[in-house]
């Protein structure tokens, strides 16, 4: 017996034009792909603002160093990974894969070990991210403004993991 997925609503960015051009159906598109290499490029040599990181894990299929730009968020003293796209995402599968480990990149390559946050912990943090995440938040079906009850409804549809760091 299979299961069928679970039908998920339109990705809410999709109804701005200028993001259709990057996002379609919760995946990037080709030019989506291409800004997203060159942004994780730039921020990885440092060339970006800081708010933006490059996220390296290894391929789960290839074994080969893949690389994100992403914009940690920062709760309770802790910094925090998000998807923004949700579950169905490269970057995510490859993570999971690699047990959490993982380098972040702004110059220099810096181990890190990236744990996955349970759903019922992550309303604060997707809160926090749609506050600092100005073109992120827009595959959020809330406002940054919406209370934590509103986040809460669904955390189980965007990973959250928690950086921390990782010897060499």
């Amino acid at each position: 017996m299979t299961s069928t997925p679970p039908v998920r609503e339109r990705d809410p960015a999709e109804r701005m034009r200028s993001l259709r051009l990057f996002y379609s159906g919760w995946r990037p598109t080709r030019l989506g792909k291409a800004l997203n290499s060159v942004n994780a490029w730039l921020s990885g040599l440092g060339l970006l603002p800081p708010i933006l990181v490059t996220l390296q894990v290894n391929g789960r299929r290839s074994g080969r160093l893949r690389s994100n730009v992403l914009v940690p968020a920062t709760y309770a003293g802790h910094r925090f990974l998000v998807s923004m796209l949700g579950e169905d995402v490269e970057w995510v599968r490859n993570v999971r894969a690699a047990g959490g480990q993982a380098f972040i990149k702004r110059g220099k390559a810096q181990p890190i070990l990236l744990t996955e946050v349970p759903a019922r912990e992550r309303a604060p943090i997707l809160k926090a991210y749609c506050e600092v995440a100005t073109s992120g938040r827009h595959h959020f079906p809330l406002p940054p403004t919406a209370p934590i009850f509103e986040f809460a409804a669904i955390a189980a549809q965007y990973p959250v993991f928690r950086i921390d760091p990782r010897a060499p």
